[in-house]
Formats: structure tokens, C-alpha cells, sequence
């Protein structure tokens, strides 16, 4: 029997347009999470509050809600001595997205980058292909095992570290991996380019080569870009396309941070970023339950037309 996750591919491939969610780290600090603590530690914690966030993207109109992993491989929680606790934190992260999930709604187990770059590039030992695909295969596993519906490789910025991670995805389950990559606006250029000089077009090819079913763009500038990025994506692949950006750029006051777009702000550069051809549809950081009612609203009334 085929795996539920694959129905997301089947309804883009019908036609139909999705709705992803929104910020998390946005709302963990909201919820009183401390710079420099752990938000996965939050699954075990907090799991009160992890769900509440989970139930508040899905009554928002998410139809894909991710897990709080995003920080879950061994190599990152060992930043926080905590590395031995990878399957349990994991687990529990996707069970409590499982456990609020509407009977429609699908999980999206979240496999963000290490924070350590590849041999090649570093100036301490680095980690080798062989070594980031070990820690994505470990977390990717006690995703699989916690219930989620489909992998998200997202945020990466390293070509070596995405394709480790999609490959790892592939290696144990038969679920549907998303893959997304960071991109830096360069004014000067008036370009998108992600931290190695790639283009859209060639992430896109680079991705769906190593095995993405769904491939596109996350966090950055803001919904703006995103429209280019997928634009460029589109010409280079027919391929389900998603974006999920940022509420434009972070602005700082004092310890407080907050994000240039305001939920109708954001929700307004939408219908362009549906117009380049994009098949899921998000945001990032500074986003809220707020502004994924307004994206919903916009897919929806996109569908009756």
C-alpha cells in the first residue's frame, strides 16, 4: 500500500494547490523559548505548546504541517550535549503533529541543515558526504518511525549537504522528500544565487537529480523573491514546485525582532507567486498562524476561479 504522503503529488498533479505553515521559531519565542536553547528539547518539555502550534497552522488552513525537528540531527543537538537523545526527540516530534492532525492534514518531518560545512570548505575537520548522510539517515528513521507523511529537506545551503540529506530520506522509507535551499538576493546583480553561486534553474536540477519529488526555495528575502526564484524554477522543470519565504527582512529593536510584512502585507504578493507556478505555498520566519489564514484564503479562492 502506497504511503498517504504521495497524495500530495497526485492532487498537484490534478491541479490542485496546497497550503504549507508557517514560522516556528517565530512562535517558540513567542512562547517563552530562550535564544540559544534548544527548540527540540521543546518536544519533550513543551509538548503542550509544541502541539498548540501544530493545531494553530492547521485551523489556519495548512493542509502540510512540519514537526519541531528542524535543528534533530545528531550533529546539531550535540551542540547541546544532547545528541544521544536524536531517535526520542524525533519521535516524539512527529508523533505530536500526528496527534493534531485533521484526518486531511498531512505531516512533514523537518531535516534542516547541521551547521557544519563539508570538508572541502571547512576550517576544522568538516564533515564528509559519507558522515552527513549517517546523522540524515538517523534522524530521517525516527521520523519515519513517529508517523510524518513526507521528509522536508529544507534551508540547506550546501549542495553536498542537501543531496545527503535527500538521498538519506530515500534510504529508509518510501515517503515523498521536499527539498528547499536558501537563496541570498545580491542588489548589486539584481540575482538570487544560493551561498555556492547556484541559480534557481540549477538547485532545481540538482535537487530533483538526487531524488526530490518536490523541490523549491524557503526563508530568504521575502515573497518578492520567492516569485523570481520559482519563476526561474518553473522554466527549468515541470516538477511540483514549493515556496515557503520570509516575512521580508528581520528588524531589529533593542533584544526584539521583528519582520517587515504584516500577515495582508505578505498575503498580497501571493497571487503573483501562484501566477510563476508554484504548487505549495508557505512562509517562514516572522510568520504566524496570522498570515497562513490570509495565504489560505488567496489558495482558495484561487481554486473556485
Amino acid at each position: 500500500m502506497k504511503a498517504r504522503g504521495w497524495d500530495i503529488v497526485e492532487r498537484i498533479g490534478r491541479g490542485d494547490v496546497l497550503v504549507f505553515d508557517g514560522g516556528y521559531g517565530t512562535m517558540l519565542f513567542a512562547a517563552g523559548l530562550l535564544n540559544g536553547a534548544c527548540p527540540e528539547l521543546w518536544n519533550d518539555t513543551h509538548a503542550d505548546v509544541v502541539a498548540g502550534i501544530h493545531q494553530g497552522y492547521f485551523d489556519a488552513g495548512s493542509h502540510i504541517v512540519e514537526t519541531n525537528t528542524f535543528g534533530g540531527t545528531r550533529l546539531k543537538l550535540n551542540e547541546y550535549q544532547i545528541g544521544d537523545r536524536t531517535r526520542e526527540l524525533n519521535v516524539k516530534g512527529a508523533q505530536l503533529a500526528r496527534k493534531v492532525a485533521p484526518a486531511e492534514g498531512y505531516v512533514a518531518g523537518s531535516i534542516g541543515p547541521t551547521s557544519r560545512l563539508p570538508r572541502d570548505y571547512a576550517l576544522d575537520e568538516g564533515v564528509t558526504d559519507d558522515e552527513y548522510e549517517a546523522t540524515f539517515r538517523e534522524q530521517a528513521e525516527a521520523l519515519a518511525e513517529g508517523g510524518v507523511d513526507l521528509f522536508a529537506v529544507e534551508t540547506m545551503m550546501f549542495p553536498q549537504e542537501a543531496t545527503a540529506a535527500i538521498r538519506a530520506c530515500k534510504s529508509v522509507a518510501d515517503l515523498p522528500v521536499m527539498a528547499t535551499m536558501f537563496f541570498q538576493y545580491e542588489e548589486l546583480h539584481d540575482r538570487d544565487r544560493t551561498m555556492w553561486g547556484e541559480t534557481a534553474a540549477d538547485v532545481a536540477k540538482s535537487l530533483l537529480g538526487a531524488g526530490a519529488d518536490i523541490v523549491g526555495m524557503n526563508c530568504g528575502r521575502g515573497p518578492d523573491r520567492a516569485t523570481v526564484i520559482i519563476g526561474e524554477m518553473r522554466a527549468a522543470t515541470s516538477a511540483p514546485l514549493i515556496a515557503y519565504p520570509n516575512a521580508g527582512l528581520p528588524i531589529t529593536d533593542g533584544d526584539v525582532v521583528r519582520y517587515e510584512l504584516g500577515p495582508e502585507e505578505m498575503a498580497r504578493e501571493y497571487p503573483a507567486l501562484l501566477d510563476a507556478g508554484c504548487n505549495i505555498v508557505g512562509a517562514c520566519c516572522g510568520s504566524n498562524p496570522d498570515h497562513i489564514r490570509l495565504i489560505a484564503d488567496i489558495v482558495r479562492a484561487r481554486a473556485r476561479r
